[in-house]
């Protein structure tokens, strides 16, 4: 298996978050690229595993170093992919899954071709709605700024390979890992694959002489 990089997006509310950790939980396959973020901890959010809470002169300072893949302002807030996140997974022999926003997917589909790009997308706008007010972590005016937001987020969602409504959680799931899978069966990503067809080549050719020479 050749890892990939795997870019989850969605609105805010979306499902992008739980849906990347369910893979994550699932897969052995995968491993999960923290993000970096200026944003405080929300309750229970813990610093290197939901993200890794930087202060804004830091975020700047590794911004300045080069240190980030990809990263963007979203509702005030800093956002970014540390490449050192990706090499860890990587040559750990995982794919790399990234929850994203949308400025943060174009730079790494700039950066990396090859990286499968997933945008999920609720069943309707009511359901995203509900979803934000049903975190009872923010005021209404930032649940409003959130939808403002997404409605350009969405319209981005054409920019993706792929495109996942999450309406029942599990057969979101299930169409995400199901991607995945034929993903990692391109030939592009098969290392060993034209061994195998030489390989099956000389099998067949084998066949053919035995056929022919009536033996």
């Amino acid at each position: 298996m050749t890892p990939m990089i795997v870019v989850i997006s969605s609105p805010s509310g979306g499902g992008k978050t739980r849906i990347t950790q369910r893979l994550v939980s699932d897969r052995l396959d995968c491993g999960y690229s923290v993000s970096a973020t200026t944003r405080a901890p929300r309750p229970g959010e813990v610093d290197g595993v939901a993200y890794h809470f930087l202060s804004a002169d830091a975020f700047e300072r590794r911004v300045q170093n080069g240190e980030f893949a990809e990263h963007a302002v979203y509702n005030g807030n800093r956002y970014g992919t540390l490449t050192s996140e990706l090499v860890k997974v990587m040559h750990g022999g995982q794919h790399a899954v990234l929850d994203i926003e949308v400025i943060g997917a174009r730079q790494v589909r700039a950066r990396f071709p090859d990286a499968v790009l997933v945008f999920v997308v609720p069943p309707t706008g009511a359901v995203l709605a509900k979803r934000l007010r049903d975190r009872a972590t923010e005021p209404e005016a930032v649940v409003a700024g959130r939808l403002r937001r997404a409605i350009d987020e969405i319209s981005a969602a054409v920019e993706y390979d792929y495109v996942v409504v999450n309406d029942e959680f599990e057969l979101a799931v299930s169409a995400v890992n199901a991607i995945l899978d034929a993903e990692a069966r391109r030939t592009s990503r098969q290392r060993d694959f034209t061994v195998v067809l030489d390989r099956l080549r000389a099998e067949v050719g084998a066949e053919l002489l035995r056929a022919t020479s009536g033996h």
